[in-house]
């Protein structure tokens, strides 16, 4: 597969795109395959001593044409000069402003790969009329050019294909391209006998007159008898027949990046990344405002799981996240083994038994990458609700932002975070659900695996655990059962639980199975 590596001495590339006045200051960058294929042939003429064509020269054009490029661009500007050229009108003499715009390439090399298989033959005479070619574009666009075997590079500018979008950072230029050999032939078959048409032969052995030989090629005269010869007609040639393009060409558009072309000198590109926070706090509403339409605060588990999972999927685009503080995963999909990622939190802060807001806390930090995931994320969706769930971002920080919100959610915001200087005791506020096996004897008693939640998130044991009926029997309604994505828990049952501790502890405080979705969540409460 042929690799054109070309350079330009001069430090300039120019060349105005097809269909463009150069008094628009349009470039065409990356160089056209018409352009391109149009150079080779010319080089041929001028430095082979071709009187026409050969048949290997035919095969090569013919396979260059069959398939488009690729690009690798270099980083270039795009720049002008202005000066007014003289014009005789009638017998005064006037001046008239012409742009000159060309694109500064410095001392850059451009790479052109055509993905297409030549034998030696074919790519050793490839080789021989790209390294004659004297200039590309414009005459003052000097060039130096040879076939290379880098394919390293990054293809910076590729053909778009059907229903393809880059997205961000990408842009689409239009360029003019051959028409592959076997369409054009179809093509020019069915207009020429569209154009004989008036123009038929007579019956018999009768002998065509030479009036009608000359307008069978009167009639044939604006369809070139292939693609090669296509590529030899100038522009006077196919205007005087009627052209609004030369026959055999086509549009098609290119992808390149949005900064493969700057208005000014290329400087790199510097991306500006957002300082790594703890805390995340979004809104939900209803699209009717109705608040009592938000799903109730026992839906808990699986909103926190619809939200993740629509952020999961946002921040891979359709490929695997890397981004630990989200998915709770090291770089190879190794679980990881504290609890310092994100724990998604959908929480009731007005009081009024729905969900409000989703609280998103990583101690371990959310980076760019997961803020700008979270912050795009518009809407999420509840199972059975009328339509979607609208979201917005509150604030974004640390704990003690959520501080500074007003009433009433700064009481529900104490109740999760408790007093400034912590909290001596803690109630469920969702139902805690034991991760392993209840035993009544052993490391996996009531008390032994609540110490060892405590222990693993490094929070200190716990001087009195109970479990308080009264809050079992209020919490019973709680989904407590994760849908996708985890193992269930042992025994599907959520408790109530009061911990009480020898020295006040700060929140937010997540213990058991579930609780980086909001499952085994406590609230300070008072000491009596």
């Amino acid at each position: 597969m042929p690799t054109l590596k070309v350079r330009f001495p001069g430090g300039r590339y120019h060349a105005t795109p097809w269909g463009h006045h150069v008094n628009e200051g349009l470039i065409e960058w990356p160089p056209c395959p018409w352009r391109l294929l149009r150079a080779i042939v010319a080089s041929g003429f001028s430095s082979q001593g071709w009187s026409e064509i050969p048949a290997i020269a035919r095969r090569l054009i013919d396979k260059l044409a069959s398939a488009l490029p690729s690009y690798h661009l270099p980083p270039a500007s795009a720049a002008h000069s202005r000066h007014f050229m003289p014009f005789i009108e009638g017998k005064a003499q006037k001046t008239t402003l012409v742009f000159d715009t060309w694109a500064n390439v410095g001392d850059g090399d451009l790479l052109i790969h055509w993905p297409c298989e030549l034998d030696a033959e074919e790519a050793e005479l490839l080789g021989t009329l790209i390294s004659a070619l004297g200039y590309l574009g414009r005459s003052e666009s000097w060039v130096e050019a040879c076939l290379t075997e880098e394919h390293t590079h990054e293809w910076n500018a590729v053909p778009c294909k059907d229903g393809e979008h880059r997205g961000r950072g990408w842009e689409q230029v239009s360029l003019m391209a051959a028409l592959p050999p076997v369409e054009y032939d179809a093509w020019r078959e069915c207009h020429v006998v569209e154009a004989l048409v008036a123009h038929p032969l007579p019956d018999g052995k009768g002998k065509p007159s030479a009036k009608l030989l000359k307008a069978r090629a009167s009639a044939l005269a604006p369809y070139p008898e292939d693609l090669v010869t296509c590529l030899t007609k100038d522009t006077v040639w196919w205007k005087g027949h009627g052209w609004s393009q030369p026959p055999g060409s086509q549009r098609v558009l290119f992808w390149r990046m949005s900064d493969s072309l700057q208005v000014g000198v290329p400087t790199a590109r510097r991306e500006v990344l957002a300082p790594s926070v703890t805390t995340m706090l979004l809104a939900i509403t209803t699209q009717s405002g109705n608040r009592s339409a938000l799903p109730l605060i026992t839906r808990t588990l699986p909103q926190a799981e619809l939200f993740h999972r629509a952020v999961i999927g946002r921040l891979g685009n359709g490929r695997r996240a890397d981004c630990p503080e989200l998915t709770g995963k090291d770089e190879c999909g190794h679980p990881l083994a504290d609890h310092l990622h994100a724990h998604t939190t959908p929480a009731d802060l007005d009081g009024d038994g729905h969900l409000d807001h989703i609280l998103v806390y990583a101690p371990m930090g959310l980076r760019d990458a997961a803020q700008r995931a979270i912050r795009t994320l518009r809407r999420t969706w509840t199972k059975g609700g009328i339509g979607d769930l609208q979201l917005a971002v509150v604030g974004i920080g640390d704990l003690a932002m959520l501080r500074r919100l007003p009433a009433p959610l700064s009481r529900g915001i104490d109740q999760i975070l408790g007093p400034p200087q912590g909290a001596r005791v803690w109630e469920s506020e969702t139902p805690f659900v034991f991760p392993r096996f209840l035993k009544a004897r052993g490391k996996n008693t009531i008390e032994g695996q609540v110490a060892a939640e405590l222990t693993s998130r490094g929070l200190p044991p716990a001087e009195r655990i109970e479990i308080d009926p009264v809050l079992t029997k209020r919490l019973r309604h709680f989904v407590r059962r994760r849908r996708r994505g985890s193992v269930s828990p042992k025994a599907d049952e959520g408790y109530g639980l009061r911990l009480r501790f020898a020295e006040p502890v700060r929140g937010p405080l997540l213990l058991g199975y579930g609780s980086h979705f909001g499952l085994g969540r406590f609230a300070a409460a008072h000491e009596d």
